[in-house]
């Protein structure tokens, strides 16, 4: 039976701008003999994706791709419970860049949406390093800088938009990007967006895509709000549960309970172990970010901050001099705490512990991350009692406390004194005023997505079924 939304929106006729591709057969029908035997066989993927998972070092899929790669080839919507630095990035771009090589049409059919321009750029580039051999095109559109280049690259069609809701709106608004043959939504880090104050935003986005799509939602903890969307827009969704709120076992993870004025002394200490290489620093404010890490380029060591008043360009510089090694502490707020996946962290130091328990968990994943081991260390003031409390009965267990180092000085100046906490000294919550604009539609329907009709590229979620059964239609 055809669906009310296949009825009123016809197949729109190829563009005579198409990319040649080549048949569904046709790249099923090949195999690389010369390439090793990989954990990802299994999911019998195209093999322009195989050679590019070989070439990027995946040898074996992490749980969270096993757990949703085959959910997401059938169709299925799916809800992943999963904190950042477990692989969900590429447990939702294979199988979306499977799908759109199966079965081609003009874009867009795929958005992503991300709370951080940091984040959806790591986005962006994951999907074009997994998709180098295909010519699938990916474009990542974020406020902070002019929209003239984006809106440029929307007008080439790109399957896939990974952006911010913000500048996603604007430029749907602006009537320079079509959202109207999407039948992939991806909301990545949604209870981050929650707390950013941008569930309006998605809520008018949600508004202007088609009824009928598959949507995949990934967040690390699940506020009412999260769940009460979540509800609202997947279907029959199937559930991947790797969120936790303790820290990695990878993570050596310790308190030192210090005077505000010995912060910066006790930085000093912990920077200059033998096994302190590279670390990410998070302070409270931006203003204090910018301040200490100043402060330790005048003592020679290789610093830059990473806050939000600084511009897109001096955010990308900060972020790609990072990652290439040119700086060796990274001191930010926790505009970087979620998302950001940088190799080799050495240490995370929460100079000023975060606002709430479920960060503190967010901050130290940025060590110990992709089977790596790192260190986490958190300076606890006397007024960090009642996060220590809070923090502790979430977790389950103490934070290991450290004895301070003997002959600590105090601070005379700068960094010493005591800064005022965000939203006036609220420990627990982030931008709630979201909630207050959060408006209900209503329950999800029930009945299966699987077999949902995929007008755009004639059907491509529908009649999947199994991998065995794909397999046994030709592929």
């Amino acid at each position: 039976m055809t669906s009310a939304f296949a009825q009123s929106n016809p197949v729109r006729p190829t563009s005579p701008h198409t990319r040649n591709r080549p048949t569904k057969g046709h790249a099923r029908s090949e195999r690389a003999e010369t390439r090793r035997p990989s954990g990802f066989d299994r999911f019998d993927l195209d093999p322009r994706l195989a050679r590019a998972l070989a070439e990027a070092g995946y040898d074996e899929p992490r749980p969270i791709q096993v757990e949703t790669i085959p959910a997401c080839l059938d169709g299925r919507d799916v809800m992943g419970l999963a904190q950042t630095g477990t692989g969900k990035t590429a447990a939702f771009a294979l199988p979306i860049l499977q799908g759109l090589l199966e079965e081609p049409g003009d874009g867009p059919l795929v958005l992503v949406l991300a709370p951080t321009r940091e984040l959806a750029r790591q986005i962006e580039n994951e999907i074009r390093t997994l998709a180098r051999y295909t010519e699938i095109e990916t474009v990542c559109v974020f406020g902070g800088v002019s929209a003239a280049s984006q809106t440029k690259a929307l007008r080439r069609r790109p399957e896939i938009v990974v952006g911010c809701p913000g500048r996603v709106l604007d430029l749907l608004q602006q009537r320079e990007l079509d959202l109207s043959w999407v039948d992939t939504l991806v909301l990545d880090e949604a209870d981050h967006m929650f707390d950013m104050g941008f569930f309006r935003d998605v809520r008018k986005i949600l508004a202007a895509l088609p009824k009928d799509r598959q949507n995949l939602l990934f967040s690390a903890t699940m506020p009412k709000e999260v769940r009460s969307l979540a509800d609202q827009i997947l279907n029959d969704p199937h559930v991947v549960e790797l969120a936790h709120t303790k820290p990695s076992e990878r993570i050596d993870h310790f308190l030192y309970t210090v005077d505000e004025g010995r912060k910066r002394a006790l930085l000093d200490h912990v920077l200059a172990q033998e096994d302190c290489r590279t670390a990410i620093v998070f302070t409270r404010t931006k203003h204090r970010a910018k301040r200490l890490a100043q402060q330790l380029e005048k003592q020679g060591r290789s610093a830059v901050a990473l806050q939000g008043n600084m511009s897109q360009s001096q955010r990308d510089r900060a972020m790609e001099g990072f990652r290439a090694g040119r700086f060796e502490i990274l001191v930010a707020t926790d505009i970087a705490a979620r998302g950001l996946d940088v190799a080799g962290i050495d240490y995370v130091v929460n100079y000023d512990v975060p606002n709430t328990p479920e960060t503190y968990t967010h901050r130290i994943g940025r060590t110990g991350r992709s089977e790596a081991t790192g260190r986490a260390c958190t300076f606890v003031t006397g007024e960090d009692r009642a996060w220590l409390r809070d923090t502790e009965r979430i977790l389950g267990a103490p934070i290991p406390s450290e004895t301070l180092p003997e002959g600590l000085p105090t601070a005379a100046a700068g960094l010493g004194g005591r800064e005022p906490r965000a939203g006036g000294g609220r420990r627990s919550g982030g931008a709630r005023g979201a909630s207050s604009r959060d408006g209900s539609r209503g329950g999800a329907s029930g009945g299966a997505a699987s077999t949902r009709n995929r007008s755009r590229r004639g059907g491509r979620r529908s009649g999947r079924g199994s991998a065995s059964g794909r397999a046994s239609a030709g592929r």
